[in-house]
């Protein structure tokens, strides 16, 4: 049987909301504000995975772990709790320097869908202190996002 989680290195983060392993689709995360509240929804290929035409994915089945969903369950809550109780203690910053870490490298070709329809197309530069994506256009400007659709190219 496999490891009970894929190698770390393999990981990649995506923005806005995407788990990469080895370039395909794990995992995507969504947030939705409903007046104070922030609701979190978590999805996450544990046995299968959708067959997608845009995007590669994959499940810990097929990358040969061994966790099942309610283990896994398990481990988001713990960590979603820990990663929670340092945003009150320390803001955001500890969240946009870990995320920065674990994503793909400043220099990566992206594509941008915006939620209006444009489309962006540039490199990844950074993330700004308030998490929105810096894209570095081919004229030298920079586009910050909010929001949108992200492909690597």
């Amino acid at each position: 049987m496999g490891a009970a989680l894929p190698d770390a290195a393999a990981l990649r983060l995506k923005w806005p909301n995407d788990l990469l392993l080895d370039g395909a689709k794990l995992s995507g995360i969504l947030l939705e504000r409903v007046d104070d509240w922030v609701v979190i929804g978590f999805g996450v290929n544990v046995a299968h995975h959708p067959d997608l035409t845009d995007r590669a994915t994959t499940s810990l089945r097929a990358a040969g772990a061994a966790m099942d969903a309610a283990a896994l369950q398990s481990e988001l809550a713990a960590a979603l709790a820990h990663w929670l109780a340092r945003w009150r203690r320390e803001g955001l910053e500890p969240i946009t320097e870990r995320w920065r870490k674990r994503a793909h490298p400043p220099g990566t070709e992206l594509r941008a869908r915006l939620p209006d329809g444009s489309e962006w197309h540039g490199r990844y530069e950074t993330l700004d202190p308030g998490g929105a994506l810096v894209l570095r256009l081919a004229d030298g400007s920079r586009r910050v996002m909010h929001a949108g659709d992200i492909f690597l190219l």
